[in-house]
């Protein structure tokens, strides 16, 4: 819903702002900087003038005004009005203004990418722990109300200025899927965080393409580099093949149905898990576990987000975290059927 003001007098202001050729948002937002731009939008860093508040500031452009408002833009509306979680970011206003459409979120100066290129190197283990635990939470928190996210990358993660809260963003690609699953657009997720399923033309997909993105993310916090890096669709799928090894029907039932995938890909056998350890030095044993279960190329063999806060891994972070995962979980939610 939009914020009504009940003070005339601001109302007075802001209609002459209005009649200057300027709207609501214009009078009440300061905006400082550009941040960047997203999906359908361009994000500024703004202060708000009632409370002195730096929030950000998303204006959609609504270019065809006659054709309403990007569907995109619904879509994260609509997902961050039902998603509130500490490690989701929170959409604290909505304003619509003449050919616009705002999103006012609460403001976060550093993204995982930004954060990962500030600190010059490889994070360290109780930072990449704590980072995918929160990860993690919030992901439960998406998956338990039958939402995906699909767009997992580092950038879509917010990072506050001491690199101890992590947030989840941009949830323009984020779609809510039921039983049965439906089918859904290929071009999801920047490559390569990629699941080899969307790579192979996979038109009906759940949470697992995920889970796929946070093993990916989890390698890069811990090692400053991406575990599968290519430059083409293509690329990036025998990338995926040459550590994961090359599936087949005996390795992954229905391989041989997805479009993308051709028998005559090279066929490379290897031990993953082997792969795995050799690439991740700045992992332990009980990391590179919780990777592999992560990075496993059929879907349904991949680990959930609500399975990967209960791993070995995080044994130790659980006793000295302040979260209490089962008390921030079990509100309001409705596990999967």
């Amino acid at each position: 819903m939009l914020n009504a003001n009940s003070d005339s007098a601001e109302k007075h202001k802001i209609q002459q702002q209005q009649d200057c050729g300027q709207d609501e948002t214009d009078a009440r937002y300061e905006r400082m900087e550009k941040l960047g731009e997203g999906t359908y939008g361009i994000v500024y860093k703004s202060r708000d003038r009632e409370t002195g508040e730096i929030v950000a500031l998303k204006k959609i452009r609504l270019e065809h005004a006659d054709e309403g408002i990007p569907s995109t833009a619904i879509r994260e509306i609509a997902l961050l009005q039902e998603l509130r979680h500490q490690n989701i970011v929170h959409l604290k206003d909505i304003v619509h203004g003449e050919n616009k459409l705002y999103l006012i979120f609460e403001y976060f100066n550093l993204d995982l990418k930004k954060y990962l290129d500030q600190n010059g190197g490889p994070l360290t283990t109780p930072t990449v722990k704590s980072m995918l635990y929160q990860l993690l939470q919030g992901l439960v928190h998406c998956h338990k109300r039958r939402i995906m996210h699909r767009d997992l990358k580092p950038s879509n993660l917010l990072i506050d200025s001491k690199g101890q809260h992590l947030k989840i963003a941009d949830f323009g690609l984020a779609r809510t899927f039921g039983l049965p699953l439906k089918s859904y657009t290929h071009e999801v997720v920047t490559l390569w965080y990629r699941a080899p399923e969307i790579l192979l033309g996979q038109k009906v997909y759940s949470t697992a393409v995920d889970m796929w993105s946070v093993g990916c993310i989890f390698y890069e916090m811990a090692h400053k580099r991406p575990l599968f890096y290519g430059d083409s669709e293509i690329g990036q799928i025998f990338k995926i093949f040459k550590i994961m090894g090359t599936p087949s029907d005996e390795t992954w039932q229905g391989i041989g149905e997805l479009p993308e995938f051709k028998f005559t890909f090279p066929h490379w056998k290897v031990d993953a898990y082997q792969n795995l350890t050799k690439l991740s030095q700045n992992m332990d044993e009980t990391a590179i576990d919780l990777l592999s279960k992560m990075v496993q190329l059929e879907p349904s063999k991949r680990i959930s987000a609500k399975e990967a806060l209960n791993h070995p891994y995080f044994n130790d972070y659980r006793h000295q975290s302040n979260f209490n995962y089962h008390q921030q979980s079990s509100d309001h939610c409705v596990d999967l059927i």
